[in-house]
């Protein structure tokens, strides 16, 4: 008698209970933690995480406004702000780093994809996740699913879908990684034929909800501060989460190095110069665009009548100093191929962005309301504990799964049928012909 027929009816055979059993403990010992526990860094953000864990108790059993200074006039506040405007710019390297590897071909850049994939994923799982804490009614959350008030004409309809649909494409695209670390062949197989799909979806949704988190303030003319509004705003978030990705890239990759050194491959560190040196030019002519848009729109609506006082210079600042002057740096950055100075660069578009993407939501939002909006010392402790989270999700993935280091020895694997000359009895037919 078989094994199959020793089994009893609805019984799994030994085998399978042998591979689940092997599934369950390897996940088990993937879940324990590496390194020391008691770092700084472990303990400064466990307490932000725990404090975050407190305070959102306190806001979802009394609300809103027993944590956060939002009021009816002012809805919008740091957390969409920074998580979701902000945050949204920084995931848009994913995008543009698939758009060069997958679709321009730039084999250059290909040993930074994956990560540049996960940090994406990461950034809209958890930003998505802070928008739903924003929300004076959470569980209305559902609505553009379920149907309860599509709201059809709505920016906001479009953006939500966008949100959801990018997330679903970035975890396919990150998806093979997993199959990879769970080593799942032929689950691999078919999701990497999956991924070209999930590239071309995810490029076109990215483009459309970056965009469409600026048209979002088309509506707000009266409310923002001339110098930072335009007809163009749609564009101007467009252009700028290309080289607010693309900084983070730089950033992230240069933070990655050092601290998942024994993770990342050879590949990985050979050509971190190289990659950092092109990424460079591109975020010089991104934002060399940017720039020439500025200047357009401001050329256009003779905005030099608004430049006397303090927003004139805080304007001035944000474009000239965090703009301008970064985008001089890469382009000495690509001729010298210093990478020193795109990393500089990098830091400071960066806070060019955080000042724009937050003088449009929140600092220049009614200025001349009679109560200004400022955040509350728990909305600053729940972002940084949104931040925090991430870290640490993202540190589990790349400490486990094949982000950084060489792709398994299987996968490059080439298994294809034998030719007609190269099979024995083909053979000798062939011979005989």
């Amino acid at each position: 008698m078989t094994t199959i027929e020793q089994n009893l009816p609805g019984q799994a055979a030994p085998e399978a209970i042998s591979e689940r059993q092997r599934l369950l403990r390897f996940l088990r010992a993937e879940l324990k933690p590496r390194g020391p526990l008691l770092t700084p860094f472990n303990v400064i953000s466990g307490l932000v995480i725990l404090a975050t864990a407190v305070i959102l108790g306190f806001r979802f059993a009394y609300g809103l406004g027993a944590v956060s200074n939002l009021t009816q006039e002012q809805p919008w506040g740091l957390w969409k702000g920074f998580n979701v405007i902000t945050g949204v710019a920084f995931a848009g390297g994913a995008y543009v780093m698939v758009f060069l590897v997958h679709v321009l071909r730039l084999q250059r850049y290909r040993p930074i994809v994956r990560v540049t994939i996960l940090n994406g994923l990461l950034a809209y799982v958890f930003y998505a996740g802070a928008l739903v804490l924003d929300l004076g009614r959470p569980w209305n959350v559902i609505n553009p699913v379920i149907g309860n008030d599509f709201g059809l004409s709505s920016v906001l309809f479009l953006v939500a879908w966008h949100f959801m649909l990018y997330m679903i494409a970035a975890a396919v695209e990150f998806s093979p990684a997993v199959a990879e670390w769970l080593g799942m062949k032929r689950l691999r197989r078919i999701l990497s034929a999956m991924t070209l799909g999930a590239v071309i979806l995810g490029i076109s949704l990215s483009m459309l909800h970056q965009s469409g988190l600026g048209a979002l303030y088309l509506m707000a003319k009266p409310k923002i501060q001339p110098l930072w509004y335009s007809e163009f705003v749609p564009i101007q978030f467009l252009v700028s989460s290309v080289f607010a990705g693309l900084s983070m890239v730089i950033l992230e990759g240069t933070i990655s190095r050092r601290v998942f050194r024994a993770r990342a491959s050879a590949a990985y560190h050979f050509s971190q110069e190289r990659i950092l040196v092109g990424l460079s030019r591109i975020c010089a002519g991104s934002m060399f665009v940017y720039m020439f848009l500025q200047t357009v729109v401001f050329v256009h609506g003779r905005d030099w009548r608004y430049m006397g006082g303090g927003w004139g210079a805080w304007f001035l600042l944000e474009n000239l100093g965090f703009v301008a002057v970064p985008c001089a740096l890469y382009v000495l950055a690509w001729r010298r191929r210093n990478t020193r100075l795109a990393r500089i660069a990098s830091v400071m578009a960066l806070f060019g962005i955080v000042l724009n993407r937050l003088n449009v939501s929140v600092v220049a939002f009614m200025p001349h309301a009679a109560v200004r909006y400022v955040p509350s010392w728990m909305e600053v402790v729940v972002t940084l504990g949104v931040i925090s989270a991430q870290i640490w999700v993202f540190r589990w993935v790349v400490n486990r799964m094949p982000v950084l280091d060489a792709e398994p020895a299987w996968k490059r694997e080439r298994k294809e049928e034998p030719t007609a000359a190269e099979r024995p009895a083909d053979r000798l037919l062939v011979k005989e012909n």
